[in-house]
């Protein structure tokens, strides 16, 4: 997503090079959306992985519909033929004949998840299609979904300042042997300890959002200290400490964290290698979460 939005200017170059830069290092998964750019973004992808598809689990995402003559507008589409389109879409402008995993983004009120998941297991069936999973479902609805057809996982934030999903999601996913895939592990770049906020582009994404506003940014800030002071004990950065404590909450957890940069992909990959005391993990937990909601509309999330 950073590579074509939301996160300032673009450099398809660079993202490029930083998506072949993580294959060389072993990564194996690619997460994208229909919606980031819009369309571009699959574009990019595309173009990265050309002759070398079988190196990549290529997940992508459909559902959240935005208008290109005007970006800011959105809606949902869960109805049956949009899935379909939005397959034959994504296949298109990624140069691939099959997804790996396939994503409803964002669960749409106005049709029942057994007609959108019944379509997308059509597609499994003609082959376009691997696996599926959903993003920010609740747990009625993943549970409605997998009866339809298994779901393999699901996507939701998750870092050490977003543990919402530590209350219903994670036990929910675990006994139906889903798995969760974390994303802005990172908290948008914030628990990095690098980000100026000051000097963040017109049009970022963060710039509107609760938890980088007034006091909610000041009590965030506190979190973000604690997580320097850890780090710096442990010769780690803070970036490095926030993806050891995701990868410390079980096996069943992916995080994405997302780059467009190849200096900061290396320095996210040489966090598998940082392993977490229990020490450290209460440390981390006594930091706190975040305050202020994760979005300025919360109502498109969930269902």
């Amino acid at each position: 997503m950073v590579m074509s939005e939301f996160y300032g200017e673009r450099d398809d170059q660079e993202s490029i090079a930083t998506i072949h830069r993580a294959l060389d290092l072993g990564i194996t998964l690619l997460d994208t959306a229909d919606v980031y750019g819009p369309f571009i973004n699959e574009e990019l992808v595309g173009r990265a992985i050309a002759g070398r598809r079988d190196e990549v689990v290529l997940a992508t995402k459909f559902g959240i519909v935005r208008d290109p003559a005007d970006p800011s507008a959105r809606g949902v589409n869960g109805r049956p033929e949009y899935v379909r389109q939005s397959c034959e879409g994504s296949l298109r402008r990624l140069g691939t004949d099959h997804i790996d995993l396939y994503y409803q983004h964002r669960v749409d009120p106005d049709t029942p998840i057994e007609d959108t998941v019944g379509a997308m297991a059509e597609l499994v069936t003609a082959g376009k299609v691997r696996y599926l999973g959903l993003s920010e479902a609740g747990p009625q609805t993943i549970r409605r979904a997998h009866a339809v057809h298994p779901i393999s996982a699901l996507q939701t934030e998750y870092s050490i300042w977003a543990r919402e999903p530590e209350a219903e999601i994670l036990p929910a996913v675990r006994e139906l042997g889903i798995g969760f895939v974390a994303y802005s592990p990172l908290g948008r770049g914030f628990l990095t300890g690098a980000v100026d906020l000051a000097g963040l582009a017109p049009g970022d994404f963060r710039r509107g959002q609760p938890r980088f506003q007034g006091e909610n940014l000041d009590a965030n800030q506190a979190i973000v200290d604690r997580i320097r002071q850890l780090a710096a004990a442990r010769g780690v950065t803070p970036a490095q400490l926030a993806l050891a404590w995701v990868a410390r909450q079980g096996p069943d957890i992916v995080p994405i964290p997302g780059t467009k940069r190849r200096r900061y992909l290396e320095e996210n990959v040489a966090a598998a290698e940082v392993v977490l005391t229990d020490d450290e993990l209460s440390a981390l937990a006594e930091a706190g979460t975040a305050r202020g909601d994760r979005y300025a509309d919360m109502s498109r999330i969930g269902g």
